[in-house]
């Protein structure tokens, strides 16, 4: 399946990647879920997060800021309080340190709840998006606090999109562990 363009699509997407994430998580070993991340042999995987992200907490925790991140952007701007979805100080240019912030926050989270948080967070987001119409949440212009985009789209970019995105990273992962 492509980028959801649908509701029904989103929704799908956003369940079955989610669905997806937690087999894996399952299928890990004790192995892989006690060995820290390290994909500093691999010069292919420059981004920050392949420094950042040390284990699974961790990706929840990314998973879950960024679940707020939208819940909050959504409900300010619905309630008239027009806020940008990169909370100041940062932005698009500078989102990446504002990642490393939300790493740092959660240094002392156990991995346990860490995973409750980011349950209840999926869980909030779906519900949220099922309270938009189709065309609430793929026809540009609807919201003015949206900009050039859809709503939707920052809908798959927190689920579905996101949800690949950890998947890749604990394959990844998976595959140092085999190699050791």
């Amino acid at each position: 399946m492509g980028r959801p363009t649908t509701k029904t699509d989103l929704l799908t997407a956003a369940t079955a990647n989610y669905e997806k994430l937690n087999t894996l998580i399952l299928e890990l070993t004790e192995k892989e879920l006690k060995t820290p991340f390290d994909f500093s042999g691999d010069e292919k995987k420059k981004e920050a997060h392949w420094k950042r992200d040390k284990n699974l907490r961790d990706i929840f925790i990314h998973l879950y800021e960024w679940h707020q991140l939208l819940l909050n952007w959504v409900q300010s701007n619905q309630n008239g309080d027009s806020k940008p979805f990169i909370p100041q100080p940062y932005n698009w240019k500078t989102y990446g340190d504002m990642n490393v912030e939300f790493w740092k926050k959660h240094q002392n989270t156990s991995l346990e709840a860490a995973k409750s948080m980011l349950q209840k967070s999926h869980t909030e987001i779906l519900r949220l998006a099922e309270t938009f119409s189709n065309d609430e949440l793929f026809s540009k212009g609807v919201y003015k606090w949206v900009g050039g985009s859809t709503l939707g789209s920052y809908f798959v970019s927190e689920t579905s999109s996101h949800y690949n995105w950890a998947i890749k990273k604990l394959k990844a992962h998976r595959k140092n562990c085999a190699g050791m």
